[in-house]
């Protein structure tokens, strides 16, 4: 009996010796289990603490690290860091093929389909660029005549009455009854009376210079080289001059009356031919380097609806009008039938082709400030944000320089509305993030 007690006693003390046996290997001095390293924060691994508890950074509880995630030669495995932008856009697509980040992030089609969401496409087109001006109608002034009494005498009969009057070319406008004038006709006469009487050539010399000079003098006194000939053919001196119209035209001024004494230098009739009339139209400054002389430009007028009449730029005037900002353009127009009138408003259209290039619509911009956002579609209610660049603004397009491959589909409307679900702005934070303060410049800082 006892000897059965002893063994009983020894078997317990013995057992109790293993149990702290135990006890002691699973226990560190400080009290930190033996097969944890150290405990970090998985959102702020930098952290290292011996003891668990907080992070001092964040506040979220710290995980431990074991041993035996270290491997000899390097420190302790790192927990792998959250992605902010996933957080923040609830969802992302992973990566891209090239291991860059992706910013894609989802809008269910039924959403987009609530929010009225719809898509284009960024294709090649030819672009072509308007610049438009109005203009006014004014005279050729190369082809404007204002006949002016040259000799004292009398208004002895008007042909012509009243502004507007159509004059063919050498029709008579005017009469005028000159004593002066049949002085000079009797002396061209009694000069060419004397050539002819000549019995020598010397004899011939004199009386032909003084044939010139009078000559000239009855041209500076409107007489037409026509009505001279008829004088040198039939030698009878009038003293009535005869003013004819030098081109086919209209009368713009008749300041004179019948039998009104009138002197030389006085005003006496004014012609216009309107065959070819000029258009002075304004263009901006900005407008200017596109515009050459030469350039064929169409004009059309509410007087004649759905009628186009083509002009040439025949002079681009370098001064500007200060306050307009503005300078004046010369476009010449041929006007056969009189129909553009001087005084007449028209509108000038310079139609330019600027070849081809990768567009989008205007509509599947968003401006953000210093850069140009669009939303590509990439299937299934995933879309990317994308930095583009942007050229110049073609009526409804905008040519794309860069950010954009042909055929790739953008959202074209609604930009705003999903531009506000909170996954979107999540998406751009993180990716305006990534990009820095540097970007493309948005349009209509115009180049």
């Amino acid at each position: 009996m006892n000897q059965f007690m002893r063994k009983t006693v020894l078997l317990i003390a013995l057992v109790t010796l293993l149990i702290g046996a135990a006890s002691c290997s699973r226990k560190s001095p400080a009290g930190k289990p033996g097969n944890v390293d150290y405990y970090t924060c998985t959102m702020h691994p930098s952290v290292h603490e011996k003891e668990p508890g907080k992070c001092p950074i964040c506040g979220m509880d710290l995980v431990p690290v074991m041993k035996g995630d270290v491997t000899p030669g390097t420190s302790s495995k790192q927990p792998p860091k959250h992605d902010h932008a996933a957080m923040l856009a609830g969802k992302t697509a992973g990566n891209t093929a090239g291991g860059a980040p992706s910013h894609e992030f989802v809008v269910p089609v039924e959403r987009q389909q609530q929010i009225g969401v719809t898509y284009a496409t960024a294709e090649r087109k030819p672009l072509f660029h308007t610049i438009r001006a109005v203009g006014l109608i004014v005279p050729d002034k190369g082809r404007n005549w204002q006949f002016v009494s040259r000799v004292d005498g009398y208004v002895q009969k008007l042909q012509v009455t009243a502004p507007g009057d159509l004059v063919e070319k050498n029709a008579p406008l005017l009469s005028i009854y000159s004593p002066d004038l049949l002085t000079s006709e009797r002396e061209f006469v009694e000069l060419l009376r004397m050539r002819d009487q000549a019995k020598s050539r010397d004899a011939r010399e004199t009386p032909q210079r003084l044939i010139e000079s009078a000559r000239r003098r009855l041209q500076l006194w409107n007489v037409t080289d026509a009505q001279i000939a008829e004088l040198e053919k039939t030698r009878k001196a009038s003293d009535t001059l005869t003013l004819l119209s030098p081109f086919r035209g209209v009368v713009q001024s008749v300041p004179v009356e019948q039998g009104k004494n009138v002197k030389a230098g006085d005003m006496l009739v004014e012609v216009a031919d309107l065959s070819v009339v000029w258009v002075w139209a304004e263009f901006y400054e900005n407008e200017l380097p596109m515009l050459q002389v030469g350039q064929k430009i169409d004009v059309t007028t509410k007087s004649y609806p759905g009628e186009k009449f083509e002009g040439t730029i025949s002079l681009v005037n370098p001064f500007l009008e200060e306050a307009k900002r503005t300078a004046r353009v010369r476009i010449d127009i041929a006007n056969p039938d009189f129909k553009l009138r001087p005084g007449m408003y028209v509108n000038a259209e310079l139609a330019m082709d600027m070849g081809q290039a990768l567009t989008i619509p205007v509509s599947a911009v968003m401006p953000t400030g210093r850069r140009n956002v669009v939303f590509v579609d990439k299937g299934e209610g995933k879309l990317e944000p994308r930095i583009v660049e942007l050229g110049t603004k073609y009526g409804d397009i905008y040519e794309v320089k860069s950010g954009l491959k042909e055929h790739e589909r953008v959202v074209a409307s609604a930009n705003f509305l999903i531009d506000a679900e909170s996954k979107v702005q999540g998406a751009l934070k993180g990716f305006e993030d990534e990009q820095g303060p540097q970007g493309n410049v948005s349009p209509g800082t115009k180049p």
